[in-house]
């Protein structure tokens, strides 16, 4: 047996140390993010997974589900304080995200997460709310109305993903990692630093034509998506996300709730005229409107019309309940 080159074994200790110094890095500034934001709610055990929610307010039931990447401080930064005095808002954290944690072994695909919303309507008795979904968590509430139709009112689609994609969002691509062992090995050791780095351009497409809220890392909780877990957990959701939307697809003419969509015109992730327009030959019934100059996270930057939309549906849904 040939003798280990010493300069292959120096190498090997330089990669060594290197990786350990940037989990060691990711891992600082994870405990740092968490002491500055630390969980919001309360949480509840469905299949496993701990979903992380917040309620406010009283009165028919809203329940909102954030995008990819995000969590509850997309809508709590201006949307769930115009709501409130009217309904009762509960806002939960979806499998993985946040401060939600998804089961182990549990698949990230859109109908495994429904039924874990389905059953956390269930579970805090939440009779049958309007479910609102923003990005990814349009796709999600799209799942529910048609595996749980039961379980819901209507659907408030805000900047929804809603037809299958081949290729991620250009913003996304570096979180497209198929296998979990590089995707793990990726958020422990580059994904902290990259983020950083990349910060300005990706949130420039995120929020883009619309300028990014200066206090967006802090009050919309922006720096929680610097933790390793939370790049895992994200792409595992986006390599998973495009699974179950062509046989969503084909039965979106079987909706029979009140549905609507809202879309900025300019958002730079979700093509309002591929993921928006369509619906309303796709969904019997569904209205669709946009807003001039704005771009994905309206949630954030448009929080007066995003409200007035989402009373608008909790109208046709609720009724005089409203």
């Amino acid at each position: 047996m040939k003798p280990i080159p010493l300069v292959l074994l120096g190498g090997v200790a330089v990669v060594g140390t290197l990786g350990a110094g940037l989990a060691g890095f990711a891992g600082l500034t994870a405990r740092r993010v968490e002491a500055a934001l630390p969980p919001q709610g309360r949480f509840v055990e469905i299949d496993g997974n701990r979903i992380h929610y917040l309620e406010e307010g009283s009165g028919p039931v809203i329940l909102m589900v954030h995008g990819l990447g995000g969590q509850m401080r997309n809508f709590t930064y201006a949307l769930v304080d115009r709501l409130k005095d009217r309904f009762r808002i509960v806002v939960m954290e979806r499998p993985g995200a946040g401060y939600s944690r998804r089961a182990p072994g549990a698949s990230a695909r859109l109908s495994s997460q429904a039924d874990v919303v389905a059953k956390f309507i269930g579970a805090l008795g939440l009779g049958k709310p309007l479910l609102v979904g923003h990005s990814l968590g349009g796709a999600l509430s799209l799942a529910v109305g048609l595996q749980h139709p039961k379980a819901v009112s209507g659907l408030a689609l805000i900047s929804p993903l809603t037809q299958p994609q081949d290729t991620p969002p250009k913003a996304f691509a570096g979180l497209y990692i198929r296998s979990p062992l590089v995707r793990w090995l990726a958020a422990w050791t580059l994904a902290t630093p990259m983020a950083i780095r990349t910060r300005d351009a990706v949130l420039g497409a995120v929020f883009g034509p619309e300028p990014v809220p200066d206090d967006f890392a802090t009050r919309g909780g922006g720096m929680l998506s610097l933790r390793p877990r939370t790049f895992y957990s994200t792409s595992t959701d986006l390599v998973a996300a495009n699974e179950d939307l062509p046989g969503f697809q084909a039965r979106y003419a079987t909706l029979k709730l009140p549905a609507g969509v809202i879309f900025g015109a300019g958002d730079r992730i979700l093509d309002a005229q591929v993921h928006g327009a369509p619906m309303a030959d796709q969904v019997p019934g569904l209205t669709c409107e946009t807003i001039d100059g704005a771009g994905h996270m309206i949630p954030l930057t448009q929080p007066e019309r995003v409200a007035a939309f989402i009373e608008s549906m909790a109208e046709r849904a609720f009724g005089a309940d409203a």
